[in-house]
């Protein structure tokens, strides 16, 4: 198998920085979406996808895209892609998706009317007629926007913010991509040191060490395609061997994390071991009243917030707290994440620049302090 197209959903707000991750693992033919970036590669950049991407959701193969308003057409357009270049006769094929403003929105149809043209399509290729279905997985995923249906199949499995070191979290957890990202736009390097004053589960801490040591982020975990048969289990190796040997182990990186809550510490604390960057992470409880930045470091934050309008005027206390407490200048840079839009005014500083991302469904701002 030569050169294949290869899409990735990413959180709304970070496609430039994860156009420029793939670039870097050799990504072709980039091209950018709202909340999705495409390429094309071999099977080696599918295998450094899964392994490198920190802010891709998952990797995922394109197989076909084409138009449709009836059942029919949907059905048409299944079977003619050749899934038996991937799929054998004893995998598993599973058809999971979604609909948006298309004439085709009962999902549980669409799902059903894939599966039965993808049977279809094999059965005339291996002359059979049951699936045993006990092989390897091939999830089938689709999306049909505005009639337009995109049919892929899914090569991480897990989502791709399961690096395998956060098996537990506190309430509000950021997720790891999008702390992934923002290390990004924060300008993490080897030698920078950051300070995260709520710190909650530790994955800011976590993604920052991952950033400025080179560590790829999903060198601790397993994907689904490394069951596929169409991946030479020698790729496989070979680029986690070469991730392994691309860690950055001589830089200077250190982070300081901390919490008011006890339990918040210890859950850090056991996360970065998990994460195998716990000596480059120092974890305290600590109150934002009692915190001070020091010059030359980096602030990067996701401090709490409620929905219910009591939460939310303690979470305007929390702000003016840390407006007083956190200098937020070119010498003390600032990154903070936030979804309440008059963050600056309780902050009592304006922004240099603004970012709009989503933290799962809730809509936020990242305010940058750099100048």
């Amino acid at each position: 198998m030569d050169m294949i197209r290869m899409t990735c959903p990413c959180h709304f707000g970070l496609e430039s920085t994860l156009k420029f991750e793939i670039s870097k693992i050799g990504g072709k033919d980039i091209a950018v979406s709202d909340g999705r970036v495409s390429f094309s590669g071999d099977l080696s950049v599918l295998v450094k996808a899964n392994l490198w991407l920190s802010t891709a959701e998952r990797v995922l193969i394109q197989l076909a895209e084409f138009d449709a308003v009836t059942f029919e057409e949907l059905f048409q357009g299944v079977k003619n892609i050749p899934l038996e270049d991937y799929i054998g006769k004893d995998d598993k094929f599973p058809v999971k998706g979604h609909s948006l403003d298309s004439e085709l929105h009962s999902v549980p149809d669409c799902q059903s009317i894939i599966k039965k043209a993808a049977v279809e399509r094999l059965k005339s290729k291996y002359g059979i007629s049951q699936f045993a279905e006990t092989g390897a997985m091939y999830k089938i995923r689709f999306s049909i926007l505005k009639n337009h249906v995109t049919i892929c199949l899914d090569s991480s499995g897990d989502g791709l913010h399961k690096r395998g070191y956060r098996r537990n979290s506190n309430a509000a957890p950021i997720k790891e991509t999008l702390a992934a990202g923002i290390v990004d736009l924060a300008r993490v390097h080897g030698d920078s040191v950051v300070y995260d004053p709520f710190c909650g589960s530790g994955t800011i801490l976590i993604e920052a060490a991952y950033k400025a040591m080179n560590i790829a982020p999903g060198i601790r975990r397993r994907f689904v395609s490394e069951e596929w048969g169409i991946i030479d289990p020698s790729i496989w190796a070979f680029e986690r061997e070469n991730a392994l040997n691309s860690i950055k182990k001589d830089t200077d990186f250190f982070a300081y994390g901390y919490d008011i809550d006890p339990e918040c510490v210890s859950l850090s604390m056991e996360n970065c071991r998990k994460a195998g960057v716990r000596n480059r992470v120092k974890i305290s409880q600590g109150d934002i009243r009692d915190f001070y930045n020091e010059q030359d470091t980096i602030v990067i934050c996701n401090p709490p917030y409620g929905e219910r309008l009591l939460e939310i005027k303690e979470a305007e206390k929390l702000y003016t707290i840390m407006g007083r407490h956190l200098n937020a200048d070119r010498e003390y840079p600032c990154y903070i994440i936030s979804p309440h839009e008059e963050f600056e005014k309780f902050f009592g500083k304006t922004a240099d620049k603004r970012r709009k991302l989503y933290n799962g469904m809730i809509k936020c701002q990242l305010f940058m302090y750099f100048k």
